[in-house]
């Protein structure tokens, strides 16, 4: 949950598919991974945390609650 609350409030007004584009994947990919149906692979993962400038961990490691 965490995940897509991120992922969401990080892309803002952009729109989905204009993120994609510049990450390089597809919008369905893109929104998979917003709702948490698919996991990135650690290059694409990286990819999205240095396209919104913040760490990996921020974005797709649990928060220690």
């Amino acid at each position: 949950m965490r995940q897509r609350v991120m992922l969401i409030k990080l892309r803002g007004k952009n729109s989905r598919s204009k993120v994609a584009q510049q990450l390089g994947i597809t919008p369905q990919m893109l929104g998979a991974i917003e709702r948490g149906d698919r996991t990135p692979s650690l290059s694409l993962a990286k990819k999205i945390a240095d396209y919104y400038g913040v760490s990996v961990d921020d974005i797709f490691l649990p928060a220690d609650d």
